[in-house]
């Protein structure tokens, strides 16, 4: 439940442009003015992903802290697992501002940051500080300038790989120019290999994850699904933000950058479902993409997913959301009658098809 503190915060930060807002917003949670209200869970809540036990399925999606500078903080605010950055191997600036755009009509919002980020040695630092808890993950990214992309995915876990939980490929951002092109068949084969030699050469092995883009043909997808199977990772993030302007109420303020929040909702959804029908069980699926209640948390899970991700609603609902959730999702699982979410994951997903 939103707090009187987080309320007065959030109306102040809707009147400042919104990149600043998100780095005070940051800063507030550093300094303990954000509700961390610990640990929530049941024994409805708690499920196994990919291995990793969580407390509850209700995670921070990768943007919000890119440089991992409150997750001590993010630990301690209710959620079952977050997932910091992206973090490239060099840091870099990104896309000139004004990058980052609020849509309040729609609950959403548009960015083109670009991977800005310090780079993976202060990141990797950070998490190396980081104290034992709910699990903790890193999301690789690219350099826009280098010679050797999907090398640059390796590199990064390379180096933070032996401080993590779990790590996320990520070749859908709409915001690096090209990056896409890799989630074609050859490309991604070809990155996932590299990723997997790292990954299996680290002295703890930790999962990975790829994260794809709501914008795939229906062909698109069942590729991806395919290499997924074969490649040995262990899950499949869906979605990262989208393309798409349809369903805004709001002037369009960028045809550039990616769509986050509610309107992205259904589509993203609706690939998930895909590709669960697509993996048939064989690999865990995490729902991102719209997420701003328990009931649309519940309608990701029985879509087929194992956990969730949020961020954008937290803009507009505050850091509480993610509690909120948790505990709205355990009430919804009770009144059904389901004993755990493993059971629920996929019940609902023929509506989605």
């Amino acid at each position: 439940m939103t707090t009187l503190i987080e309320r007065v915060g959030l109306a102040a930060f809707q009147k400042i442009d919104p990149e600043k807002a998100h780095g005070l917003s940051l800063r507030a949670l550093r300094m303990g003015l954000a509700p961390l209200p610990g640990p929530i869970t049941s024994p409805r809540l708690k499920t196994d992903l990919a291995g990793m036990s969580l407390l509850n399925p209700v995670g921070l999606a990768a943007g919000f802290d890119k440089n991992a500078e409150a997750v001590p903080q993010l630990m301690r605010a209710g959620f079952g697992f977050i997932e910091v950055g992206a973090a490239t191997p060099r840091a870099q600036e990104g896309n000139l501002p004004p990058r980052l755009w609020r849509l309040p009509a729609d609950r959403a919002a548009i960015n083109r940051f670009g991977f800005n980020n310090q780079g993976m040695e202060p990141i990797t630092e950070r998490l190396a500080k980081r104290p034992q808890g709910i699990p903790v993950g890193l999301n690789l990214g690219a350099n826009k300038d280098a010679a050797d992309r999907a090398k640059d995915f390796a590199t990064v876990l390379a180096h933070a790989g032996p401080h993590l939980d779990f790590a996320t490929v990520n070749v859908s951002s709409p915001n690096t120019e090209k990056l896409r092109d890799l989630q074609g068949k050859a490309a991604l084969s070809a990155l996932l290999a590299g990723v997997i030699e790292t990954r299996d050469s680290l002295a703890r092995r930790i999962p990975v994850f790829l994260k794809i883009a709501p914008d795939l043909s229906a062909e698109e997808l069942a590729e991806i699904a395919e290499v997924a199977l074969e490649s040995g990772i262990d899950g499949i993030i869906a979605t990262n933000t989208t393309l798409s302007r349809e369903g805004l109420t709001s002037p369009n303020p960028s045809d550039q950058g990616g769509l986050s929040g509610a309107p992205l909702f259904e589509k993203s959804t609706r690939v998930l479902a895909q590709l669960s029908q697509h993996t048939a069980g064989a690999l865990p699926l995490i729902g991102v993409g719209g997420v701003g209640s328990a009931e649309q948390a519940y309608e990701k899970i029985r879509a087929g997913a194992s956990a969730v991700q949020l961020y954008t609603a937290m803009v507009f609902a505050g850091l509480s959301l993610a509690a909120d959730i948790a505990r709205g999702l355990d009430a919804l699982l009770e009144r059904d009658g389901f004993a755990s979410l493993s059971e629920a994951t996929g019940t609902g997903r023929d509506k989605w098809l």
